[in-house]
């Protein structure tokens, strides 16, 4: 009596899409993408994105 094996389910293929990659935005285009906080808030903000940002040899 020999196994054989049974075959894998098949995938349904994936689609191919030729646009132009540098027509659409992506995140690195936006200042969030680089990590920069939206603008605003006050001193208390700022405060707090100093302390969150002071390397730690500045404790």
């Amino acid at each position: 009596m020999s196994t054989v094996p049974e075959p894998a389910p098949r995938r349904k293929p994936t689609a191919l899409i030729f646009d132009d990659p540098l027509s659409q935005q992506s995140s690195d285009d936006t200042d969030r993408g680089w990590g920069d906080r939206p603008s605003g808030g006050g001193s208390a903000a700022d405060l707090a994105r100093f302390l969150d940002e002071k390397p730690p040899h500045h404790i």
